[in-house]
């Protein structure tokens, strides 16, 4: 048992470093400004029914990412029941919550699908057809949300045109690119070619050979996905619409917590505006790559939302890593108990 329990450790050490680093800077954070202080007016003042919703708000993001993960599921197998599927999308959190970049989430739902009996292509593509609808939303959404509150944010937040304009850039080509894919592989074969022998001209890209095979294998593999998920508008129109309101409520977190601490509303404080603000943090941390985005999460945080805050902003940190991030891990790890415990994952 013990010389299991070590094994554990050591295939999660990055995760366990990163993991205790970032509670200990948010920890030191708390201890050593007015977070201390700020907690302790907090106790007295708090608004216990919008910590409730804030609660809500995270069940309700967990059961949305079943939902939407259900959809594909049930496409290619009609009797796929919710608690598999809910015990899939808790891995899948889980395994990103402890992985650089969110990498391990995938892989994992995919051996647990495989576990469950599903084909190894068709959990491939449930897996890459979701991520590409939740990709292609979330650039839409973000896009959506520059248009109305550019302004705003460029007169709160330094530097953010350029840290917008990378994010959508970098994520926009993508989703561009495997829609162009989809429709003609050999253009955008050329086109990619093309992009990449120039950049290595200019001594922007060091390894074009390389690089071309990665992009056109992760292309390949969505264009693959594609065709055995099929042109069913319906999956794609209903996974579409969930996960907008999955995007949605998970924005909202930051304003169930603001309203928590009973702090006053006024013209900047709205709730189109923090739900703008927790859409340009999630796609600025993407780019973090420790397990978590930890450090940049919640300096993107601290960035984007110090403004409403204030002196509360090091306690709203803590509460929303909690909720958003902490939470996926405890609660993945006793999904992933619990059903191996029922058999959940036996052929």
């Amino acid at each position: 048992m013990g010389a299991k329990v070590l094994r554990i450790l050591k295939k999660n050490l990055l995760a366990i470093i990163t993991i205790a680093i970032s509670m200990g800077v948010l920890l030191y954070f708390l201890f050593t400004t007015d977070g201390i202080t700020a907690l302790g007016h907090l106790a007295s003042s708090l608004r216990w029914e919008w910590l409730l919703v804030t609660l809500g708000a995270m069940v309700g993001g967990w059961l949305l990412e079943t939902y939407v993960l259900g959809v594909f599921c049930k496409h290619l197998y009609p009797e796929w029941k919710f608690s598999q599927s809910f015990h899939i999308a808790m891995t899948g959190l889980l395994y990103s919550a402890l992985t650089p970049f969110a990498t391990g989430g995938q892989p994992m739902q995919m051996y647990s699908m495989s576990k469950m009996g599903v084909d190894t292509g068709k959990a491939g593509s449930i897996v890459a057809m979701k991520t590409l609808v939740y990709q292609a939303i979330m650039v839409i959404y973000a896009m959506v949300m520059v248009v109305f509150r550019l302004g705003y944010f460029q007169q709160n937040v330094s530097n953010f045109s350029f840290v917008t304009v990378i994010g959508l850039v970098t994520n926009g080509s993508f989703i561009l690119g495997v829609t162009l894919f989809m429709l003609s592989e050999k253009a955008t074969d050329r086109f990619l070619r093309f992009l990449l022998r120039n950049l290595y001209r200019v001594h922007l890209c060091r390894h074009p050979v390389a690089k071309y095979k990665k992009i056109h294998g992760q292309m390949e593999m969505f264009h693959d996905s594609a065709k055995t998920m099929g042109t069913s508008f319906k999956v794609y129109l209903k996974s579409g619409f969930f996960t907008v309101v999955q995007i949605t409520l998970a924005g909202l977190i930051p304003y169930f917590i603001y309203r928590s601490f009973n702090l006053p509303l006024n013209m900047d404080a709205t709730i189109f505006t923090m739900l703008a603000a927790q859409t340009f943090v999630t796609m600025v941390s993407a780019f973090i790559p420790l397990p978590g985005s930890s450090g940049g999460a919640e300096g993107s945080f601290y960035l984007f939302f110090g403004t409403f805050f204030g002196p509360t902003i090091i306690p709203a940190i803590l509460l929303w890593r909690l909720v958003t991030y902490y939470a996926n891990i405890l609660f993945g790890c006793l999904t992933n108990l619990v059903g191996r415990a029922v058999g959940i994952e036996r052929k």
